[in-house]
């Protein structure tokens, strides 16, 4: 691996490098070109053993991985790449020299708009561990021209703004033109006698687009593996732009034009609309087609073998129903392109792809119509049509008259393309991602398929990389570690067990309360800053940061904060342990009611902010623009982890994983990834309340709850929803939309169900805080066991149970 032998040497590659890029003298330079001046500078140490991994991958026709996923929320790259090349100290040094702070340059950098939730943080932890373990692994992605949006909090209410985080570049990206591929829409397709008797496609008029590549470089810690994250950008074909013009037809061409441009402009376009559910299959299938005409046109240069044996060298993994086109993509280009039999073409394509489920929610399931999927992808609506017609026939072979069960696994059903059918269907591997959800997807979700495929089948928890989440975020805290146990945990998480031997040694857990007491201070520090509000950082930080959603329950924790502010009120010489609960998060722009709870955070916040009395025990904050980066400030100063999602409805969460590993302790329902948390901690090193995931499938399914006898037969329930409606919040503000959520439509949920559970767990984490050694010690625990939830152990289960990788040394 290329380095700088020292910070003489960097402060010279500097130099010459800040020259050629702007022509400046030092001093001139502003900070945002000194940020990317050492973003070059790195890529250039990067860029031989990039080169190298690629070619020894293809000399040793090492299998590799593919990991397709229409989000990778990477965060920064600058500080992780300087970690991951041990170059980090060695740049800070040589910056200083030269008059800058590494620490105000790496804000310089934006964080790409390429994700948006934990789908998209855990495909770059996944690329992440395959880098460092030395796996020959990939992503494959759309490089989006705007993220999903920068949200911003005006009037109490979340406003989206344009994330135009491509504004000053991307110095991490090559664009590779020599690798553009053509993918097409539109058009007709049929089936017509061939030479040889059999059938052949006809697929013409359509309209093509053209793909362009931009690698990014994942670089391996401390090793010389650089995988590569291929991104596509959506351009549009001068061929056919200039047919438009040549037919005289100039508003045609420049639709056209601006259509194609659309494929990549925006993150998860909005979908409430036609148009918008149109878009974002594009967006869907031209990933798709993309990624896998370059990878069969690489399979076909480099490996040179048949294609029967594509199995044997490719694996594709598709993360969630998004990339589910795959599987027919993948059967058009054997069949139309490369001449395999329908069969032969589903045995290789079955053996190759492998599935993760995401969640279990019924809304979540992706669908689409036919009518619009036929007219955008005729020819691999006709491969799907004919896949769907093969499996009902053999579905109906095996349970003659039951219609029921076709139902059940169709592909194609009451005039819609069921995603997720398809993704199990096509796939050798379907996995959950947490115990509990892998268990519901066999037990409800996808039974049927699980009867007919049980060996498919799998569970591999989450995990996440503790390169990013406890090495970069949190300094501090690695370098106690490091001087407890010895730096091993940094190449093998699971060594952060020996933590466990010094969870009762009292000179240890004064170290760790004084790690977690400087990262109250800095996180403290940066809300002042930002937001002009003061913060006690000797409070109990309470923090919830995931996406706003009703079955995540942030209006459980709110409800809660005014219920305790409630109780303040009508008992003025009552004291508490003082609380911040801090709460970030997107909400879907179309979502009324997460857009809602957002602006019932800020209400209650100003309220509780604004009461000088109340204010000394307890402060309330929305932190705007949740993001990785932000989340670097937050999971380290943590005390409290708030993972209280409805019980089954979470399919793992990951951020539970991230609080864990920086020392906090989880207040959660027996949900995701929860489960297995607590089972590693103990009842004693957490804190778990509310219904189990059994009970409330057995509410759905046989009734027997009634919010409105919860609202009659408690006054605390009824005071706080009587509130969100009758203007004593201040302002006149009413919430009818939340009230008539838990009233109305009988709190699906369960937020009124739990709330007194809630209440008493509440009050639990206050009593174990105030018994300040043994809070230190869970703490401790936490950190001790977190190792189990590294992303390299989940890699390691992938590679060994589901792609058949062994790791390479370039």
């Amino acid at each position: 691996m290329n380095t700088w032998q020292d910070k003489e040497e960097f402060k010279s590659e500097f130099t010459k490098k800040a020259h050629i890029l702007w022509e400046k003298d030092l001093p001139d330079l502003t900070p945002n070109e000194v940020y990317q001046t050492v973003a070059f500078m790195v890529r250039d140490l990067v860029s031989e053993d990039w080169i190298r991994t690629n070619e020894t991958y293809a000399e040793e026709k090492a299998k590799q991985v593919y990991y397709f996923s229409i989000e990778f929320l990477l965060g920064r790259l600058l500080d992780s790449n300087l970690i991951g090349l041990g170059m980090e100290d060695v740049c800070r040094a040589g910056l200083k020299d030269l008059g800058w702070d590494l620490d105000r340059i790496i804000p310089e950098e934006r964080d790409p708009g390429l994700g948006n939730g934990g789908l998209g943080r855990l495909a770059a932890c996944f690329i992440d561990s395959l880098a460092a373990l030395q796996l020959p692994g990939h992503g494959c992605s759309i490089r989006y021209q705007y993220g999903l949006f920068n949200q911003r909090i005006i009037d109490d209410q979340q406003v989206e703004l344009p994330d135009s985080w491509l504004a000053d570049g991307f110095p991490w990206e090559v664009k590779k033109v020599d690798k553009a591929v053509n993918v097409r829409f539109g058009g007709n397709a049929y089936m017509r006698p061939s030479e040889d008797g059999g059938l052949e496609c006809v697929y013409e008029k359509y309209s093509s687009v053209r793909a362009v590549p931009y690698d990014v470089p994942i670089v391996g810690y401390h090793n010389h593996t650089v995988n590569t994250l291929r991104l596509w950008r959506a351009e549009y074909s001068r061929e056919d732009m200039y047919r438009e013009l040549s037919l005289g037809d100039r508003h045609r061409a420049f639709h056209y034009k601006n259509s194609v441009q659309l494929i990549s402009r925006f993150l998860y376009p909005e979908d409430s609309t036609e148009e918008g559910r149109k878009l974002r299959l594009m967006q869907e299938y031209f990933m798709v087609s993309a990624g896998l005409q370059s990878i069969v046109r690489y399979y076909k240069k480099k490996i040179k073998e048949s294609l029967y044996k594509f199995d044997q060298y490719i694996a594709i993994h598709i993360n969630d129903t998004h990339p589910a086109l795959v599987i027919p993509e993948l059967m058009r280009i054997l069949m139309d392109e490369e001449g395999l039999s329908w069969d032969a073409a589903w045995n290789v394509t079955v053996r190759t792809v492998a599935y993760t489920n995401h969640t279990i929610l019924p809304e979540a399931m992706e669908r689409w119509s036919i009518p619009m999927f036929k007219s955008l992808l005729p020819r691999i609506y006709l491969i799907v049509e004919e896949l769907n017609r093969r499996w009902l026939a053999e579905v109906r072979k095996r349970f003659p008259g039951d219609e029921d069960k076709a139902r059940d696994v169709a592909v194609l059903w009451d005039g819609q393309v069921h995603m997720a059918h398809l993704a199990v269907l096509g796939s050798h591997s379907v996995n959950g991602v947490a115990e509990i959800h892998s268990q519901i997807l066999k037990d409800s979700t996808l039974h049927q398929f699980y009867t007919c495929f049980p060996s498919r089948f799998s569970n591999k928890t989450n995990g996440v990389s503790h390169r990013r989440w406890l090495i970069q975020s949190n300094p501090q805290l690695a370098g106690l570690l490091d001087d407890t146990i010895g730096p091993d945990w940094r190449l093998e998480a699971k060594r952060l067990i020996d933590v466990e031997k010094f969870s009762k040694d009292p000179a240890f857990l004064e170290r760790l309360a004084q790690v977690k007491q400087t990262r109250k201070y800095i996180l403290a520090d940066y809300i002042q800053q930002k937001y002009e509000v003061k913060v006690d950082p000797a409070s109990i930080f309470d923090i919830q940061i995931k996406r706003i959603h009703l079955y995540k329950r942030q209006l459980l924790n709110i409800l809660h904060v005014l219920h305790l502010y409630y109780v303040l009120k009508a008992n003025p010489r009552m004291q508490i342990t003082p609380r911040t609960f801090l709460f970030g998060g997107k909400a879907a722009a179309g979502y009324g009611e997460a857009k809602q709870t957002i602006k019932l955070i800020n209400v209650v916040a100003r309220l509780v902010n604004n009461d000088r009395r109340i204010r000394k025990q307890m402060r309330v904050l929305f932190l705007e623009n949740y993001n990785v980066s932000l989340g670097q400030l937050l999971f380290p100063a943590a005390d409290v982890s708030e993972q209280i999602s409805t019980a089954g409805k979470e399919a793992s969460g990951t951020g539970n994983m991230k609080f864990m590993m920086n020392g906090a302790i989880t207040l959660g329902t027996m949900d995701g990834a929860n489960v297995e948390i607590h089972r590693e901690v103990g009842d004693d090193n957490c804190v778990i309340f509310g219904l189990r995931a059994n009970e409330v499938m057995d509410y759905y399914i046989h009734g027997g709850y009634s919010s409105w006898n919860m609202y009659s037969e408690d006054a605390d329930i009824r005071q706080i929803m009587n509130s969100l409606v009758d203007g004593s919040l201040g302002n006149g503000e009413s919430f009818g939309m939340l009230y008539d959520s838990l009233l109305d439509r009988n709190d699906e949920f369960f937020v009124l169900k739990d709330f007194k559970p809630y209440c008493q767990a509440q009050q639990e984490i206050e009593r174990r805080y105030n018994k300040r050694l043994q809070w230190l010690h869970s703490s401790a625990v936490n950190i001790a066991h977190s190792g189990y939830f590294s992303s390299d152990r989940t890699i390691r289960q992938y590679a060994s149970g589901i792609w058949h990788l062994k790791p390479v040394k370039s």
